[in-house]
């Protein structure tokens, strides 16, 4: 009979020796270590936003159309992520980047918890709610008003502001992209935490970095199309299962 604790327990030793022997780590995040930190979906909620989607109102052509509308959306969007902190897994991960000599963290939120959390080398490559973009000189500054002016205009020419997030039918930031498929290149490490492995071009990091003979963790709360291809994969909560590993 198998000792399921026991094998836990090897697997979580091998996977922190592994760790700690690595000089490059790259870890790629998802919707689920923000999950645990009680971020909305913003779907079907809140009065006048239950007769949208966010693929009505997260796109170039409804801010084109009615931006005021696209910017009190995400007004709203904010006053609800701003009382929201960041959870064990994200402070775990800070932790693992002081202690490594090359650290990348590729995150598919938005939501700005990694910087929040203390996290340093943060590629976002789906953009930055804290963030806005002028549409006229394209400058990208913060942006922390809760709430927010609308329509908020650029402190430099005057220009219309946008919400530095990456819409539906937008392309990801090249230089973001090329940056992460090197780092995933290079890693001897990654760490794959709460991502469904099926989304483009964030899944193929992981394929990157086994192809290049790194070794792949993943951590989520059910298998995805990843776990065939990864080293390891860790069922349950991130917050738990780092913290598990870093006090192994």
């Amino acid at each position: 009979m198998i000792d399921v604790s026991r094998f836990y327990f090897i697997l979580m030793d091998e996977i922190k020796s592994k760790l700690n022997t690595s000089q490059s780590i790259v870890v790629l995040t998802g919707a689920g270590i923000s999950a645990e930190s009680g971020i909305p979906t913003f779907r079907g909620q809140g009065g006048l936003w239950r007769n949208f989607r966010p693929e009505q109102l997260a796109t170039p052509e409804a801010f084109e159309a009615n931006p005021q509308l696209v910017w009190e959306w995400y007004n709203w969007r904010r006053e609800l992520l701003a009382p929201i902190s960041p959870n064990p897994a994200h402070y775990a991960l800070v932790e693992i980047e002081r202690q490594t000599p090359q650290f990348t963290l590729i995150t598919q939120n938005v939501d700005g918890l990694h910087g929040k959390a203390g996290s340093r080398n943060v590629i976002e490559i789906h953009g930055n709610i804290w963030k806005v973009k002028c549409t006229q000189c394209g400058s990208i500054t913060d942006n922390f008003d809760v709430p927010m002016q609308i329509l908020p205009a650029c402190q430099i020419c005057d220009g219309l502001l946008r919400p530095n997030v990456v819409w539906f039918g937008e392309m990801l930031p090249q230089e973001e992209l090329y940056t992460s498929q090197r780092a995933a290149a290079e890693c001897e490490f990654m760490l794959i935490i709460g991502t469904s492995g099926i989304v483009q071009p964030a899944a193929s990091f992981g394929l990157i970095a086994k192809q290049s003979g790194a070794y792949v963790v993943e951590i989520n709360i059910e298998r995805t199309p990843l776990s065939e291809v990864v080293d390891r994969t860790c069922i349950g909560k991130a917050s738990e299962i780092l913290t598990r590993i870093m006090s192994q």
